[in-house]
């Protein structure tokens, strides 16, 4: 009775182990796909708006979010529909035995999937957050001298002959007939 509850384990264990990686498959692509769906909610959307070095480490989480994603996929593909190979017929082994080593061969393909998936998906929230949250480029500033007044900020709106700049004081419009001098700096004093 031992014997042949063994032989119904072990015949029952591929299928089985199959069919959870299918499930971890398409659990675990659920989830990445929400997370790239939410990524996109909000925030910049272009790394280039970012002040350096941040927008550097946000474009290498992202690729070594992809390479793990890479990973995760080809091993939860590979757990649940078994190795692209053939087996030479002097290497084979009696069915159970067989199977029970692909089993233990699905079942590190399936952990190694899971772990991957989530190590893509921290990567993917820290690139995402970074590109929140990290610092923004400084913007390019200009210095304008009129008869009344010197303004220092960024470019807003520039139209109908007015120029409206964003100061520490908030938005300024200047007649662009009234500039005496026009000039680029790094920062405003």
């Amino acid at each position: 009775l031992f014997r042949s509850e063994k032989r119904r384990l072990l015949r029952e264990e591929l299928p089985r182990v199959r069919a959870a990686a299918v499930d971890w498959r398409n659990g675990l692509a659920g989830l990445l796909i929400a997370l790239v769906g939410f990524s996109l909610i909000r925030g910049r959307s272009d790394i280039s708006q970012l002040a350096g070095p941040w927008n550097v480490s946000v474009g290498l989480l992202l690729l070594v979010a992809l390479c793990a994603g890479a990973v995760a996929a080809l091993s939860l593909l590979r757990a649940a529909n078994g190795p692209p190979a053939m087996t030479p017929v002097i290497r084979l082994l009696p069915k159970e035995k067989a199977d029970h080593l692909e089993v233990r061969a699905t079942v590190r393909a399936l952990r190694r999937g899971i772990v991957m998936s989530f190590i893509c998906a921290a990567l993917l929230i820290a690139a995402v957050g970074t590109t929140w949250y990290g610092p923004a480029k400084n913007e390019p500033r200009l210095q304008l001298v009129t008869p009344r007044e010197t303004v220092c900020g960024h470019v807003i709106r520039l139209g109908s002959g007015i120029i409206t700049m964003g100061t520490e004081a908030g938005e300024v419009s200047v007649n662009l007939n009234q500039i005496r001098s026009l000039r680029p700096i790094a920062s405003c004093p």
